[in-house]
């Protein structure tokens, strides 16, 4: 137990194994060779996520639609903003094999240090955070995908908040939102910090900079039009697919054919309940309780959630669980989510076992339904008491 407890006390052993990984799973994916998809007959490479990212830039400069198809040179949409695909030039630039490497690198980074930024919390249930939310890391990073980053930078934006960094916290959250348009939910978070016009003029200045950035290597009507077609390719994207959420879970256990928009605004009524007890916003345990609440609902209620998507999640169930009193309800739903969400997806479970049962029953989703329905009865009846830490290392 000693030495267990030195390693999750040692920030150095846990970058390195996160940097391991990092790289591991960039070059895991540059010669895992080529594939193909069920509805083309065209192959690409392993790890196509990059790709689309890598040549929204070139379409980008080239002055071209970046939400139209490629499939001679990718397979899929590109679903970011502009702005996204302007910085993703930094690494568009260089060899697949070190822009690859370099953007797993970012995410997983991004990811740690926002862990450790986290105030309140000691270093070894920091540690035990990032050692539970692991596997999860590892899937995104096997599919190049943004949602560590994403995940990173709203842990940071709580962090900046809680210490009054608000420019820094403004910079974060915007940062979400050009990536991901979900990271607006992210913005539930103003709500509980004083300073209102602060808060609201930071994130101002921060949201017309991003907007405007790809004005640098794009005219004035093609910066209108790539933002239309931005919007126009998110509205269309709506109606494509369940995913591992709410909705494909009601269909799945109940057959219920639900209104996803009706789902989504019951989930948002759901999720701001709990912002009306105003007076508990001093309260520390109640904040990160949102935050928790905040990275799970954007997976849950997001209709095109995937597997890799779900380190999001599982930072909010890692932060639910060690940022407060140990229950026995609590371990147990931390462990479903442990074996169903964080390890269903790997190869401990055989794959007729996730082809027949984990993913046409959403069971990877499920523990992640619960703990956020288990958040919001908490944050609402007052049932939240912290953690005892041994120290604020």
């Amino acid at each position: 137990m000693n030495i267990i407890n030195r390693l999750l006390v040692n920030r150095r052993f846990i970058l390195i194994l996160f940097l391991i990984i990092a790289v591991f799973a960039s070059l895991q994916s540059y010669f895992g060779g080529l594939k193909g998809f069920e509805t083309s007959d065209k192959i690409y490479t392993h790890y196509n996520n990059y790709i689309i990212f890598k040549q929204s830039f070139f379409h980008l400069i080239e002055k071209k639609d970046l939400y139209q198809l490629f499939l001679k040179e990718q397979w899929d949409l590109f679903k970011y903003s502009p702005t996204f695909a302007l910085l993703f030039g930094i690494l568009a630039v260089l060899p697949d094999v070190l822009g690859l490497s370099l953007w797993n690198i970012l995410n997983a980074a991004i990811l740690f240090f926002s862990v450790y930024y986290l105030p309140k919390i000691n270093i070894r249930t920091k540690g035990i955070i990032l050692l539970f939310i692991f596997p999860e890391l590892l899937t995104t990073l096997q599919n190049e995908q943004s949602n560590a980053l994403i995940t990173g930078l709203l842990i940071f934006t709580f962090g900046f908040l809680e210490r009054g960094k608000y420019w820094l916290a403004a910079l974060c959250i915007v940062s979400t939102i050009f990536i991901k348009l979900f990271g607006i939910v992210g913005l539930a978070l103003y709500l509980l910090y004083p300073n209102k016009f602060k808060l609201s003029y930071t994130l101002f200045v921060f949201t017309i900079l991003c907007a405007i950035l790809p004005l640098l290597v794009v005219d004035f009507n093609q910066f209108i039009f790539l933002y239309k077609s931005w919007a126009n390719m998110l509205a269309n994207d709506h109606s494509i697919s369940d995913g591992l959420s709410v909705i494909g879970w009601l269909k799945a256990w109940f057959g219920w054919q639900v209104n996803k928009t009706f789902v989504s605004l019951a989930g948002a009524v759901l999720f701001c309940i709990p912002l009306l007890r105003i007076k508990e916003y001093t309260n520390y345990n109640f904040r990160i309780l949102i935050l928790a609440s905040i990275l799970i609902w954007v997976v849950i209620f997001n209709h095109r959630a995937e597997s890799p998507t779900f380190i999001i999640a599982i930072s909010g169930v890692a932060l639910w669980y060690f940022s407060q009193a140990q229950k026995r309800e609590n371990f147990i739903l931390l462990i479903l989510a442990l074996v169903f969400t964080g390890l269903s997806s790997t190869d401990l479970f055989p794959k007729f076992v996730r082809d027949e049962y984990v993913w046409p029953y959403v069971l990877k989703a499920v523990p992640c339904i619960l703990i956020w329905g288990k958040i919001t009865f908490d944050l609402l009846v007052g049932n939240i008491s912290p953690r005892i830490q041994e120290s604020n290392l």
